[in-house]
């Protein structure tokens, strides 16, 4: 056998669940319904045999989003969802043998690239109560500290940070020549973003992705904001083409089709209030900050929950760390998608 490199050996990769469209999905922080269908028939209408038959041309979309956001097109790198600009900033700044900082529990991905990548993962744990002491996160950063993961709103707990606490953070990693990730994945769902702050640094990559709100995670679109610099560097490790030419023309038309965002923003917190409310009335203990998604406490046990709502086609989360051992996480959305999960719910763990 070739020699392959001895930590990837080590790697435990989970399957994602295959199958997925036959269920009630609410285990992956996706839009349950999808974008309206007449939006989509719309954009459809404008893909052709064509069109598919060319290798993908991103520039249209980096123009889009460069007007949306306000910044210079070569501070914009499209990319196959977020996850694809979290290990291409793995690529370009990780280095073996040194660390990178997150807090626990976080994305798992960035615990998967520092392994991939032959880095120290740094984890900082939460609290019992779900609190997160921020001066451990500022005191875990070090010279041997490489990259700093800041996910904003966290996933899955749903914390935030400040502006100053960010700022304190991007300020001690430069002293250590560190870069800083800040994954904006869940910033939809929540009314700040420090998109205004990338400019005043060259060592922070802003990140999002198409997958969450704007509802086309099957067409794997996300994109990150940096300096020029970074960008290019970021642009050099990525393959040439990838992202497809479904997923540019269907994010180009999502950021130009107006109303559409903000309508999505009213329909998931309209659904979030509802089952908070619900869930409230129930009695059950539950955990619902910033982000698309809250944890219930279950009435019995969690793990016959989970397998009893798999059994009615119902998808949610369930996570193996102390801290989150009776809970399910359930991605949020429209108030007819959350009648239809609490139907189930309540009759299963009645």
């Amino acid at each position: 056998m070739a020699v392959v490199r001895q930590y990837l050996k080590d790697i435990y990769r989970e399957s994602p669940h295959e199958g997925r469209l036959a269920y009630q999905r609410f285990d992956m922080n996706e839009n349950p319904e999808g974008l309206p269908r007449e939006f989509f028939d719309k954009v459809m209408a404008t893909i052709t045999p064509e069109m598919i038959a060319s290798y993908p041309e991103p520039a249209p979309l980096i123009r889009s989003l460069s007007s949306y956001l306000g910044v210079d097109e070569d501070r914009i790198v499209v990319t196959n969802g977020s996850d694809d600009a979290i290990h291409t900033v793995f690529d370009v700044f990780g280095e073996e043998g040194k660390e990178i900082v997150s807090v626990a529990p976080s994305f798992a991905m960035y615990m998967v690239n520092a392994q991939v990548f032959g880095m120290k993962y740094v984890p900082v744990a939460y609290g019992e109560d779900m609190s997160l002491d921020f001066d451990s996160v500022l005191a875990a950063i070090n010279e041997n500290t490489r990259i700093i993961s800041m996910l904003n709103p966290n996933n899955p707990i749903g914390t935030v940070y400040t502006e100053d606490e960010v700022r304190q953070v991007i300020e001690k990693a430069k002293t250590f020549d560190a870069v800083v990730i800040i994954d904006e994945a869940y910033h939809y769902f929540y009314d700040k973003t420090f998109l205004n702050i990338v400019a005043d640094y060259d060592n922070v990559v802003l990140t999002r992705t198409f997958s969450k709100l704007t509802s086309i995670a099957g067409l794997r679109i996300g994109y990150a904001v940096t300096t020029p610099e970074n960008a290019k560097l970021m642009r050099t490790v990525k393959p040439t083409y990838n992202v497809n030419q479904m997923g540019i023309v269907f994010a180009n038309a999502i950021i130009n089709e107006p109303g559409l965002i903000d309508q999505l923003i009213a329909i998931e917190r309209e659904g979030r209030a509802w089952i908070i409310d619900q869930v409230a009335k129930s009695g059950r203990p539950y955990y619902a900050e910033n982000g698309n998604y809250i944890f219930i406490r279950c009435n019995t046990n969690r793990d016959e929950v989970f397998d009893k709502l798999y059994d009615n086609k119902v998808l949610v989360k369930k996570y193996d760390i102390p801290l989150l051992k009776d809970y399910i996480r359930i991605s949020t959305g429209s108030v007819a998608a959350m009648q239809r999960f609490w139907e189930v719910f309540e009759r299963v763990d009645a």
